[in-house]
């Protein structure tokens, strides 16, 4: 299983990359090959200062070794070994009328010393962070989300659509960090569920993801935009740096593990402000997407 996820992220990440090339039209992935010391390595790629895509990465790895003692404690475990495996993206675009965008999809396995498989799961999901708020580009992005989740089980979406609520939320601030998506974690094999299954359905998740987000860019992407509105997409963008270094489990699982540091804080934008104690203006599309990230809203 691992080899044949391995194998799909591999293909998705070259899918994902050469069609953001082309919307971007300007610029092109630069490509990092790493290695890790205890194990493992990836492959990073990143596009910066396009004409569209003002920041984005989007990262394969696979890493496995013993697993550092802050986990151990963390899943509960003695001294075990671990193999993960995931794609990671996220993509800043210029323009704040066009949504960042956040997704991964991961595969993880624990062995005992012998090398028994202990236990594995798959884990991910996408969520769409807007600046300006397009109703019918949320609709859009959960019914592809929807759309997804169905073929495998007409109960995933409203479950993962709430984990996903749950998840992005920056509590210090009693606010979303977007509209969500999809958020789901240790889907393990049961009766319901064989690991294939997990795969045929996290598959079919990465698989949705450029129909979910690449109409949303073009119809979006050449919008006009005034300078308080750029400067207003900065402020977001902190609260976006906010969620990722104070809650994000994935940023600080590569921390803990001896991650590859430019590979983990790919995902921070290059322009942010934090102002003091700013309020958008009363009544203004500032406030409108102010308003709805305050409290979890159905989009279809």
């Amino acid at each position: 299983m691992k080899e044949k996820f391995y194998n799909y992220i591999e293909n998705l990440q070259d899918s994902i990359t050469s069609k953001i090339q082309e919307i971007d039209g300007k610029t092109r992935f630069q490509e990092d090959v790493w290695k890790r010391a205890e194990g493992g390595g990836g492959k990073t790629r990143v596009i910066e200062n396009g004409a569209v895509f003002e920041k984005g990465g989007v990262n394969i790895s696979a890493v496995h070794g013993p697993l550092a003692p802050a986990m151990q404690k963390y899943f509960s475990v003695g001294e075990v070994d671990f193999f993960a495996c995931g794609l990671s993206l996220v993509l800043h675009p210029k323009n704040p009328m066009v949504p960042t965008v956040h997704a991964n999809w991961r595969y993880f396995e624990m062995y005992d010393k012998d090398g028994n498989t202990l236990d594995q799961w798959f884990g991910g999901g996408q969520d769409l962070t807007p600046y300006y708020l397009f109703e019918e580009d949320a609709g859009h992005f959960h019914q592809i989300c929807k759309n997804a989740c169905d073929k495998a089980n007409p109960k995933f979406y409203p479950e993962y659509k709430k984990k996903c609520d749950e998840y992005f939320w920056n509590s210090h601030r009693d606010e979303a960090r977007g509209i969500g998506g999809l958020f789901f974690d240790y889907c393990k094999a049961s009766e319901e569920m064989s690991i294939e299954d997990w795969y045929n359905f996290v598959t079919g998740v990465g698989n949705s993801f450029l129909e979910a987000y690449v109409p949303i860019v073009e119809k979006r992407k050449d919008l006009s935009y005034s300078q308080e509105q750029r400067k207003w997409q900065e402020i977001r963008r902190g609260r976006y740096v906010e969620f990722n270094l104070v809650h994000d489990k994935g940023t600080l699982f590569g921390l803990k593990t001896n991650g590859r540091i430019e590979s983990i804080l790919m995902s921070l934008p290059p322009h942010v402000q934090w102002i003091y104690d700013h309020h958008p203006e009363p009544g203004s599309e500032e406030e409108k997407l102010v308003k709805v990230l305050m409290e979890p809203k159905e989009w279809v």
